[in-house]
């Protein structure tokens, strides 16, 4: 069995700069989110040069070994930034214990680069979703200090009175949360744009639910400056580089 190694005196067999904190590496590797890859290391299942690291603090270069489970993982060299249309009853997750179907398995199959959604959209709703493999990027855009817009077209079981309208902009209290959206905006009887910037799980439905409405269809059009368009339910598009460059140098709010 390997050694396990306190990460306060780990060393990389290697010297020199480029070094990476080893969660952020096995994020860049395609391996898991850094979330994800702290539990790795935390359950011993990671190891650099054979040694067992359990701890976080420790780093890696491009040239160590790094492994999970025994298995070699590498520095993925490209990096993709993916827009794709999610059709309702598709989950955003790595993996499900139900074999429902999986967003990521609409991606393209030429990449071959494991990639994670920015965010999510629960299994009933639909509309744009982003995916990355740059844990970075998707770090610093799924952090609500990004307060990036997202914009969504509901459509409600039944007439939409303008309480809830009002109350969402102003904000709403329920069982002890906070909801408040940046834009409402009635367009029918039955159907609001809604702009959210912190986007809590199942915020509209649950905002809906509270006024005893149900959200029949619920459709992201825009993250950011990356809108829907005329993409087809199902498909996938690269990000622009003028979308890229506007998500990079999207600024932040502590």
């Amino acid at each position: 069995m390997n050694p396990t190694l306190n990460a306060l005196n780990y060393k990389s067999r290697s010297d020199g700069g480029g070094e990476l904190r080893l969660q952020v590496y096995l994020s860049h590797a395609g391996a898991a989110s850094r979330r994800a890859a702290e539990k790795l290391i935390s359950a011993g299942r990671v190891s650099v040069n054979g040694v067992v690291i359990t701890e976080m603090g420790a780093k890696a270069l491009p040239s160590d070994t790094v492994c999970v489970d025994g298995i070699p993982v590498c520095l993925e060299n490209t990096l993709h930034y993916i827009a794709l249309n999610k059709p309702p009853l598709y989950l955003c997750s790595a993996d499900d214990k139900e074999n429902r179907p999986l967003a990521g398995d609409l991606l393209p199959p030429e990449i071959r680069e494991r990639l994670y959604s920015i965010g999510r959209l629960d299994y009933r709703s639909c509309g744009l979703i982003l995916f990355t493999n740059d844990g970075a990027f998707a770090a610093r855009l799924g952090h609500p200090s990004s307060e990036i817009e997202k914009e969504y077209i509901v459509e409600a079981s039944g007439v939409i009175n303008g309480q809830l309208a009002d109350s969402f902009l102003s904000g709403i209290e329920i069982e002890g949360v906070l909801y408040r959206a940046r834009e409402v905006e009635q367009l029918g009887r039955k159907k609001l744009r809604i702009v959210l910037i912190e986007g809590r799980n199942r915020e509209i439905r649950r905002v809906f639910s509270h006024f005893h409405l149900h959200p029949v269809s619920l459709r992201r059009i825009r993250v950011g400056p990356v809108r829907l368009g005329g993409l087809a339910e199902g498909a996938s598009r690269p990000l622009s580089a003028a979308e890229l460059d506007a998500l990079n140098n999207f600024p932040t709010h502590k």
